[in-house]
């Protein structure tokens, strides 16, 4: 295969890609279809933004849920309640779950190994319990109405936006990765140890870390709260953290199309069984997740790219062979 093709092939997927979603409000689908993919795509960015943290970095979260449901209650409280402007709402619920963030993960990072996923579940629990009882805050079972600009009024603009705010994201994420930053946070994750041995404040970066990937779930919050319209204290749910640790492990860790892929593919894939076997998806969940598990220990996306990397070295040995026997 000629370098050029092989440089050519990922930007070619990645338009094609895009192209098959910015055409897919046009090809018939069904309202509750293009629903289900604009709230699968709110997901999908809230596992990206884990991600950052337990992909890139090596730190197992689990209290994104609750940064979710801040972030969601945020917008849904500020835009409503308080009558401010769309954009600076949705600022507000990226900004408040940060800030919550930094101050969690102060204590929280000081420790190592499974303590951290100990503290963050904890205080996820409190979270929950929170929002649960204090009904002010939290509207009790009339929850929280969410109100709708009027550019998204529209069923179609609201999945155009979602898919905007997933490339955004995306791109964002992949600069931190491929910047000077990214490779601390790797270095952290593949040995913390020697990476404070040669230097590094690996407290400030895990910190830094944690920090932004609060930020990005928190505008996931908002924008799954945009399309709901609606929000109660459920969307606080421990249970979330779980849903958003099994994407980012199905699809694969520590790749930028991993997230994306476990959260779409599974999302849609659960609200289409639903139909068919009710409560029981969640049997299906699991067995799904200990194959990948099994047969996939990257996921989905490491295992197309680890297939991928055999056929270029299938390929890269073909070609010697050939100039070997010419």
């Amino acid at each position: 295969m000629p370098d050029g093709w092989k440089k050519a092939i990922k930007p070619t997927l990645l338009v094609a890609v895009l192209g098959v979603a910015a055409l897919l409000p046009w090809v018939g689908l069904e309202k509750y279809q293009l629903r289900v993919l604009t709230l699968a795509m709110a997901w999908a960015i809230a596992a990206v933004s884990l991600n950052l943290i337990l992909g890139y970095t090596g730190q197992a979260s689990l209290a994104h849920g609750a940064f979710l449901g801040i972030g969601g209650y945020a917008f849904g409280i500020f835009a409503e309640r308080m009558g401010w402007n769309f954009w600076p709402a949705l600022l507000v619920a990226g900004l408040i779950p940060a800030l919550l963030g930094f101050l969690v993960g102060l204590p929280s990072l000081r420790t190592k190994g499974p303590y951290f996923a100990i503290v963050t579940l904890c205080f996820n629990v409190i979270v929950f319990k929170v929002f649960e009882n204090w009904t002010w805050l939290s509207g009790g079972y009339q929850g929280q109405r969410v109100p709708k600009p009027t550019f998204l009024e529209q069923r179609w603009a609201r999945y155009y936006f979602m898919l905007a705010a997933l490339v955004l994201v995306l791109v964002v994420v992949r600069m931190i990765v491929k910047s000077l930053l990214g490779v601390t946070f790797m270095s952290i994750r593949s040995n913390e140890n020697l990476a404070e041995a040669v230097g590094i404040n690996t407290f400030r970066y895990k910190l830094l870390s944690f920090t932004v990937s609060c930020f990005m779930v928190g505008l996931a919050g908002a924008l799954l709260a945009l399309e709901n319209g609606h929000l109660d204290y459920t969307i606080t749910s421990y249970t979330y953290s779980f849903n958003l640790l099994v994407y980012v492990l199905i699809g694969g860790a520590a790749t930028l199309s991993g997230p994306v892929v476990g959260a779409l593919g599974l999302y849609y894939l659960l609200e289409y069984i639903e139909k068919v076997v009710g409560e029981y998806r969640y049997a299906l969940f699991g067995l799904l997740l200990i194959v990948v598990i099994i047969y996939f220990p990257r996921g989905v996306a490491g295992g197309v790219q680890q297939l991928w990397d055999r056929l270029k070295r299938w390929w890269a040995g073909r070609k010697a062979g050939e100039v070997v026997g010419g």
